[in-house]
């Protein structure tokens, strides 16, 4: 994964194209009908029932676009919340609060769907090693709040994207000539540029981890659309070799299954691509 000061670029590339995209030269309904001096107050309501995540998020947006709004957090990233609750208040300059409401609801809205997601899925897996893991498939522009959520709803980061690990799967296997000689390549490849990532390869079948485990240098297999019996037979013939990842159409109906097969991980794309945004609002106090 990314460095934690590359992480927190990304969130600051984040809130300014986002504000820029939102106000651009200005809020013009709130400058033409609330005075610059106004001070007023708000609080973040609940509508839906889940995880909430985004609040320390929703903080660095607020400080953004004021550093004299002031929060008072009453609940926190992780926790559960239903119908009434309220989340946090602004206070401050009125204006303030109108021109980050609308990011910090977006954001909160969907991390907290993802967040919910992935902590029902990650309940699935209690009592079993396994743990879930989320993907690329992110909506563009917005990844370091997807897999934040996914962390706060106790799920695990796979890479951040195609820099900071090598992955193959069957494209590049297929392109470089098999697997061994993917394998080979890549680990010729970053030993030219100086570079230290874990890889992972991507097994269509069983003969083709037997294949991998021929090579040494590999930090985990992905073993795709394996069904149970042949997942059970994988992760024994990797043994403690390296690490051992299922992924592949695998929802809740059949994920505690797979765990019970006895992978260290299973990788889920609809945990970002597939959820609804949780119903929240910021509303004025009066």
């Amino acid at each position: 994964m990314i460095s934690e000061e590359q992480f927190n670029k990304e969130l600051a590339l984040i809130i300014t194209n986002a504000i820029r995209e939102d106000i651009g030269d200005g809020d013009h309904t709130s400058l033409s009908c609330i005075p610059d001096t106004a001070i007023g107050k708000a609080k973040l309501l609940v509508k839906d029932e889940g995880i909430i995540a985004g609040v320390e998020f929703a903080k660095m947006v607020f400080a953004y676009v004021d550093k004299d709004l002031q929060i008072e957090t009453l609940i926190n990233d992780g926790e559960k919340v239903k119908y009434g609750d309220i989340v946090m208040y602004v206070s401050g300059k009125s204006q303030s609060i109108l021109q980050a409401e609308r990011l910090v609801l977006n954001a909160m809205q969907r991390m907290s769907a993802i967040a919910t997601k992935t902590n029902f899925f990650a309940n699935l897996l209690e009592g079993t090693k396994t743990k879930v893991l989320d993907t690329r498939k992110t909506t563009p522009g917005i990844r370091a709040l997807e897999k934040w959520a996914v962390k706060i709803g106790g799920g695990v980061n796979h890479r951040f994207a195609l820099y900071d690990m090598v992955m193959i799967k069957d494209n590049h296997i297929d392109f470089a000539g098999g697997a061994s000689q993917a394998i080979t390549k890549t680990k010729t490849y970053l030993a030219e540029k100086g570079l230290d990532l874990k890889i992972i390869v991507e097994a269509r079948s069983l003969e083709e981890i037997k294949e991998i485990l021929t090579n040494e240098g590999v930090y985990r297999i992905l073993i795709d659309n394996f069904n149970y019996e042949d997942t059970r037979k994988a992760v024994a013939l990797i043994g403690d070799i390296c690490l051992t990842e299922s992924s592949g159409g695998i929802n809740e109906k059949t994920i505690r299954e797979y765990a019970e097969c006895g992978v260290d991980f299973i990788s889920s794309g609809a945990l970002t691509h597939s959820v609804y945004n949780m119903d929240l609002s910021l509303k004025a106090v009066e």
